[in-house]
C-alpha cells in the first residue's frame, strides 16, 4: 500500500452525493464503481486515481456546449470549518509523485494521465482529517477583463445545469437557473461588483458571508449574488477584483 495512513475501512469514497450521482450516466463499469463508492460513508484521505479518472473524464467527453464552464477535482470539508492549512494533494504511483496545487476552495486541475491510470495511482492528502472528502466541481469561467454580459452569465448557468442533469446530478433535477454567485476571501471589505439593474441604473452588489457554492455548508467566504430577475438581458456586470470562483445558482 502506497499510503501508510489509508484506512482499510475506506471503500474509496471520494465524492459527495452530487458526485455520486454524476457517475450514473457513465459506462457500465463506471456505474458499478459509483455503486460501490456510495455504499460507504467513511471519510477518505486518499482515493484511487482510476475512480477519480472515471468521474472527471465525463466532462472531457461531454459533447454539448461547455465553453463558459469548467470542471475541477475538489477536496472539501464536510464540517463548517475551512480546509486545513498547508493542505496538499499529491498523485502518487510507482513512477511518479506529482503535486496538484489546490486553490482557496480546494480545487485542482485534474491530470488525465494514462501512465497514472495503468499504474493504479492514488490521490493522497498530506493530512489525515476526519472530515475531508472529494468530488467534482463545476463552476463558471472567470473573465480576465472583469466584464460579464448578463446574457453570457445566464448561458453559462444553463450550460452548467444542462451538464449536471446529463450526468444524473439529483441536485440539478427539476431546477432552473436563477443567478450566479461571486466568491472572495472572507477579509474582503468591498466586492467592487456593479451591475445595471432593470431600472437602468448602476448598482453595487452587496457582500455577505456565505459558502462559495450553494451546496456547501462552509460559510468561510464573502459572496455577492446576482439574480437574473434583477437585471435586464442586455445588462453588463463589472467586476473589479477577480473572484475566487463563480458559481451557478439553481432553484
Amino acid at each position: 500500500m502506497i499510503i501508510k495512513y489509508a484506512s482499510i475501512f475506506v471503500l474509496m469514497q471520494f465524492v459527495s452525493m452530487q458526485a455520486f450521482a454524476q457517475t450514473n450516466s457513465a459506462t457500465p463499469g463506471t456505474k458499478q464503481a459509483a455503486a460501490q463508492v456510495s455504499e460507504s460513508q467513511a471519510d477518505a484521505e486518499w482515493i484511487s486515481y482510476r475512480n477519480a479518472y472515471r468521474l472527471m473524464i465525463q466532462f472531457e467527453k461531454y459533447g454539448k456546449s461547455k465553453h463558459l464552464i469548467q470542471s475541477h477535482f475538489q477536496v472539501f470539508n464536510k464540517a463548517t470549518t475551512p480546509l486545513p492549512d498547508n493542505l496538499q494533494l499529491n498523485l502518487v504511483s510507482k513512477s511518479m509523485r506529482l503535486n496538484l496545487p489546490l486553490d482557496a476552495l480546494g480545487r485542482a486541475s485534474f491530470p488525465l494521465l494514462k501512465s497514472a491510470y495503468d499504474e493504479n495511482a492514488e490521490l493522497v492528502l498530506n493530512q489525515a482529517s476526519g472530515q475531508l472528502n472529494f468530488q467534482s466541481r463545476i463552476s463558471i469561467v472567470a473573465r480576465a477583463d472583469g466584464v460579464y454580459e448578463v446574457a453570457d452569465l445566464r448561458l453559462a448557468c444553463e450550460q452548467a445545469l444542462t451538464y449536471l442533469k446529463s450526468v444524473g446530478d439529483i441536485k440539478a433535477d427539476a431546477k432552473s437557473c436563477v443567478g450566479v454567485r461571486f466568491s472572495y476571501a472572507k477579509n474582503l471589505l468591498q466586492s467592487g461588483i456593479k451591475f445595471r439593474g432593470a431600472d437602468m441604473q448602476m448598482h453595487a452588489l452587496a457582500l455577505q458571508e456565505n459558502s462559495a457554492f450553494p451546496d456547501e455548508s462552509n460559510k468561510a467566504y464573502k459572496t455577492a449574488s446576482l439574480r437574473f430577475a434583477d437585471v435586464t438581458e442586455k445588462s453588463q456586470v463589472l467586476v473589479q477584483l477577480p473572484p475566487i470562483a463563480i458559481a451557478p445558482l439553481f432553484e
